[in-house]
């Protein structure tokens, strides 16, 4: 029987202790008892990449902002739906995660950290936002387990009504703040739907079979819009 195999922990910054664990040839990220991704469960966060796209046809050319990493299923899935002019910039908090991306996960990775439409940015995605050179056609955030700030309590303030307005800010015309999450969260659509955006959510599931039908566990995302 296979068990799993501790190949690294990471400290996150005012935050807990992550954990990557091997397990046969599935890589898992925990932080005390929850795991946070995997590469059995990863189909909601492809899915934030590609339905993302989908609501923003027409863009040859889009800026997409995707906060944090992970294990990479958001930025590879978004890459194989862009075209060649495409800027998506990914901001990380954790080196470890990248570390870990560039060493036992280096198959997974499979270049895409390299890509020359990726820029990535050591640090907290919302600087990254305030930062943003240019209106962005795009925000992914899928920095924690949901609008609780689990990860880390200093997330919470993306989720806070200044923080999306920050993030409302960033926005070019129509752009989409698109917020993957663990659970549902009336409160948090509704805190959304405040600031200014049109709201449409979604539950998508944990992954996807070979014949293409969702299993799993149920996960949310909202597509936020700007309309004015």
């Amino acid at each position: 029987m296979l068990t799993r195999e501790l190949i690294g922990t990471a400290q996150v910054p005012d935050g807990g202790e992550l954990k990557l664990f091997a397990h046969g040839r599935d890589f898992m990220i925990v932080m005390g008892h929850n795991e946070l991704m995997s590469t059995r469960l990863r189909g909601s966060e492809e899915a934030l990449a590609t339905m993302t796209l989908e609501r923003l046809p027409g863009r040859t050319a889009p800026r997409l902002l995707i906060g944090g990493y992970g294990m990479g299923f958001t930025l590879r899935a978004a890459l194989a739906n862009l075209g060649p002019k495409a800027q998506v910039t990914v901001a990380e908090l954790v080196p470890e995660i990248i570390a870990w991306a560039n060493g036992p996960m280096a198959q997974i990775e499979a270049g895409s950290l390299s890509d020359p439409r990726v820029k990535l940015v050591m640090g907290d995605v919302a600087e990254a936002i305030l930062l943003a050179p240019e209106p962005l056609d795009a925000i992914l955030l899928d920095v924690d387990n949901g609008p609780d700030g689990l990860v880390r309590d200093d997330n919470k303030r993306l989720y806070s009504k200044a923080g999306l307005h920050n993030a409302r800010r960033a926005l070019g015309p129509g752009g989409l703040l698109t917020v993957w999450s663990a659970f549902p969260d009336p409160k948090f659509r509704r805190r959304m739907e405040e600031v200014g955006y049109d709201v449409e959510e979604v539950v998508v599931r944990a992954r996807v079979d070979k014949e293409g039908k969702g299993k799993g566990p149920r996960h949310v995302i909202w597509f936020a819009r700007v309309t004015d």
